[in-house]
């Protein structure tokens, strides 16, 4: 039988961007070997233009789909077909019914509001300790695996966003190694070298990341296994203040110190999804709300505190890399100042050498009793939690809550704590030889964030001499995030490293870091300007100085001379000028304090700024500015001063 059929081709790029391919074809064949060739050729066509999205931040999906949204599917479908389902960073990808099913609901959302959407079409992966409703989760323990019932309250989070997930992988098994090596389905090796381990335990997840394979991707962290993998392989490790991602749906490891962690590419990137991800979840009764007393960021030339002696096990060549990100640490205006980690090397002990590895043993639950089907070195950590007593598991509570209060006072003198993200690395060779020695030493500078209540970042910083990459880590407070994630920002493109193993650049243009809803900006005109009389007002409340800038040009500015006090009134008119203000944000929690503190005539109102924003700030009664002396024409409350001889 004949088939009469013709072929076109329409490839349209435009910027760089695939915008669309569209084909039909029909030609004459006989026992199809024609229309074989030709599918192939269309095929290995598709893929190769589709693997480009290889390496996207998510700005860059972002830019694909604005130009045309309505390739969302094919455009996913291609980036599945692409991915090798035979690498055992993957643990289970998605079926193309699978895939369909999560872009179905999305294109009619995303065209009748995109902003509603901020991670439409987004691909991203999931450590499989993490359910994914229909989806098989084993925590890497195939006796253990069961089908999930629902997503995860963080992936349905994410979903809701927008975002689609494309699989789940590997990791030590039940989330117990930061090596990445404790899998019966196969160590996952370095991106950089594969002789060397990936890190753990939530080796896939990073791997694919750091490869460009997905856009961003979820891991757990409960002793640096969101942090140590994003180390060793150049990416970005966001380990959440404990309870502000739900930990509903996850496997447990340890259920007190758990938490579900982001990688990226980038800070931005890392710190948009866990906007999307967080937030209080009523069914999981570790998750917790923002207090929303946290600084906005860090100030503009940080204290970071640093170990005094650091450990690096003999390793010259981390040792040197540090050396060099301390370098650069100051040439971008920090202060360190080193100081005694014996607290934190005490505690970071706790986690398993002692009764809070019984955590990890309740986490198993029956496994405990079928050793023949768990990884040796798994069972031999967990099965240790056995032989400790309820009075023990107290004392311990007792010991780190004593050596968290040591540490919440030393870090309160500082912006952060600035680490190695690991103090060396090994070969997977290296690790059969010694799997728990190496393991313990990768966890150096990790295990006691979370015994410990505090926030983390881990970033790319210098590589080492062989190559290999080697970060660092800034740990700060409880709901530090978003300082930590700003300071991120800065630092990544200060140092403008590739990204994780894709040879990419860092973008050339940065999103705008979002408006922070934890925070309130106020425009300080007067008393609370930086170095005036009531400036402590602000600072004392952890507010941060954003910006000098100016009013629209309606303002007019006045002298009240009542008081101990000078203070300037603020009135807005139909005439005036453009008055200097300095913009603060301040925690919203401590927000109606410093209004409290405002005394009659000013208050505060909503103040219109030269370059249109609007924002809270001073103002004034109007009926008190007949008394007062008008000082419009001086721009500003320090200019008039200094025409008085004040300072």
């Amino acid at each position: 039988m004949h088939t009469v059929c013709a072929v076109a081709v329409q490839i349209i790029i435009t910027k760089s961007y695939v915008i669309s391919i569209s084909y039909n074809y029909s030609f004459t064949y006989k026992n199809g070997t024609r229309f074989a060739l030709l599918n192939s050729i269309l095929y290995t066509s598709w893929n190769s233009l589709m693997a480009a999205t290889f390496g996207y931040t998510l700005q860059d999906w972002q830019h694909r789909y604005q130009q045309d949204p309505q390739c969302i599917s094919a455009l996913l479908a291609a980036h599945l077909d692409a991915i090798d389902q035979q690498d055992n960073a993957w643990l289970y990808v998605a079926s193309p019914a699978q895939l369909q099913a999560q872009i179905e609901p999305l294109l009619a959302s995303y065209l009748r509001n995109p902003a509603a959407l901020p991670l439409f079409g987004v691909p991203f992966a999931v450590k499989d300790n993490i359910d994914v409703a229909g989806w098989p989760t084993s925590a890497a323990c195939p006796a253990f695996t069961y089908t999930a019932e629902a997503d995860a309250f963080v992936v349905a989070q994410l979903k809701a966003a927008g975002a689609v997930v494309i699989g789940k992988t590997n990791l030590d098994q039940y989330a117990t190694g930061l090596v990445g090596t404790r899998s019966p389905f196969g160590a996952v090796s370095n991106t950089f070298n594969p002789e060397y381990v990936s890190g753990g335990s939530s080796s896939g997840s990073a791997s694919v990341l750091a490869r460009g394979l997905v856009g961003f991707s979820l891991g757990t962290d409960t002793a640096g296994s969101g942090r140590v993998p994003a180390g060793f392989n150049n990416i970005v490790g966001l380990k959440p203040t404990k309870g502000w991602f739900s930990a509903s749906g996850v496997v447990p490891a340890c259920r007190l110190n758990d938490t579900i962690s982001v990688f990226a590419l980038t800070v931005e990137d890392a710190f948009a999804v866990a906007i999307a991800a967080g937030g209080y979840d009523a069914g999981d009764a570790y998750s917790r709300s923002n207090p929303r007393t946290a600084p906005a960021s860090f100030k503009a030339q940080p204290d970071f505190a640093i170990p005094a002696s650091p450990e690096f096990f003999g390793d010259k060549q981390a040792e040197a890399a540090w050396l060099s990100a301390l370098e650069q640490l100051q040439a971008g205006g920090a202060t360190l100042h080193p100081i005694d980690f014996s607290v934190f090397h005490q505690l970071a002990e706790q986690l398993y050498y002692g009764p809070w590895v019984a955590e990890r043993t309740v986490a198993v639950g029956e496994m405990i009793n079928r050793p023949e089907e768990m990884d040796p070195v798994v069972y031999g950590i967990v099965s240790s939690g056995l032989k400790y007593t309820a009075v023990e598991a107290y004392q311990a509570e007792y010991l780190r809550a004593e050596l968290t209060r040591q540490i919440q006072q030393t870090l309160a003198q500082f912006d952060a704590l600035v680490v190695p993200t690991s103090p060396t690395i090994h070969t997977l060779e290296e690790m059969k030889q010694e799997p728990v020695r190496y393991n313990s030493q990768f966890g150096t500078y990790t295990n006691f964030t979370n015994l410990a209540d505090l926030s983390a970042l881990a970033l790319p910083g210098p590589f080492r001499a062989d190559g290999l990459p080697a970060g660092i880590t800034l740990i700060a407070s409880a709901w530090q995030d978003r300082a930590l994630a700003g300071f991120g920002i800065q630092w990544q493109q200060q140092m403008a490293l590739t990204l994780g193993a894709t040879g990419k650049a860092q973008p050339a243009q940065h999103t705008a870091f979002p408006v922070s809803a934890d925070h309130v900006r106020v425009a300080v005109v007067g008393a609370h300007l930086t170095g005036m009389p009531l400036n402590f007002q602000l600072t004392t409340r952890d507010a941060v100085l954003v910006e000098e800038t100016q009013t629209a040009s309606n303002y007019r500015l006045f002298a009240l001379l009542d008081g101990p006090i000078k203070k300037p009134g603020l009135l807005r008119g139909d005439s005036g000028a453009a008055i200097t203000v300095e913009l603060w944000d301040v925690p919203l929690a401590r927000f109606g304090e410093f209004v409290a503190e405002i005394p009659a005539p000013l208050g505060i109102g909503s103040l219109t700024l030269a370059d249109g924003r609007v924002v809270k700030g001073f103002i004034c009664e109007p009926a008190v500015l007949s008394q007062a002396l008008e000082i419009t024409e001086f721009g500003g409350w320090r200019n008039w001063l200094a025409s008085q001889g004040s300072k």
